[in-house]
């Protein structure tokens, strides 16, 4: 889920056991390491000189391939920052509760899950992520764009967990404001120089997405 996520690239399919957990073929992972290659280059090149200052070509010479190839994983800069491939392992999380878990309880810990993957490997790269959809005015309006796919994802894990026809407009709805919350929630991260935790931080926003807002305070 972009808004929340490090840019990484899971190498198993989600499991509870890792001895079932499938390992991906060699092409795969070839495009992966390709993939996370882009990714640290851009990076690192935005953190010696800054968003605006980085290019294509500097993100293919650094990464060691052709502009062309960069292109051919990313369609724009933008997407290299903030494309990730954790929806379809957060739907298959979904698919692994329990049934009889209540919904919102399903969905407070998966994205746990997705603040847990997001984070646990490189922090600093969260932080830049969220830092430049902030700062970044063409950042911010691809992250506007991607969020339809995410909505549609949960769309159909809504679905499938609540008997809801996906495309309903209540899910449609739901989900969308949903993704919303997040997306204002990491840029509340950002905004505050990450001070604060953000599970902590997705769990405020739970609360009023179940809840609505809390009562004033005397």
């Amino acid at each position: 889920m972009t808004a929340m996520t490090a840019a990484r690239t899971p190498t198993t399919a989600p499991s509870h056991s890792p001895a079932d957990r499938p390992r991906l073929g060699l092409r795969e992972r070839k495009k992966i390491k390709t993939r996370e290659a882009i990714r640290a280059a851009t990076y690192a090149l935005v953190k010696e000189q800054g968003y605006d200052a980085t290019t294509i070509d500097q993100i293919a010479e650094r990464a060691e391939v052709s502009p062309s190839t960069v292109f051919r994983y990313f369609p724009t800069k933008e997407d290299i920052v903030l494309t990730d491939e954790y929806d379809a392992v957060m739907l298959e999380e979904i698919r692994q509760r329990p049934v009889e878990e209540p919904w919102p309880d399903t969905l407070r810990h998966v994205l746990h899950r997705a603040v847990e993957l997001g984070t646990s490997e490189d922090e600093e790269v969260s932080r830049l992520r969220t830092h430049l959809m902030v700062q970044v005015p063409a950042v911010r309006s691809r992250m506007m764009e991607s969020m339809s796919a995410t909505g549609r994802m949960l769309c159909e894990a809504i679905g499938e967990r609540t008997g809801r026809a996906p495309d309903s407009l209540e899910v449609r709805v739901y989900a969308m404001s949903l993704i919303g919350g997040l997306m204002e929630t990491s840029m509340y991260w950002a905004e505050n120089d990450h001070r604060d935790d953000f599970g902590a931080l997705i769990d405020r926003a739970l609360d009023v997405m179940r809840h609505g807002l809390p009562g004033e305070k005397p």
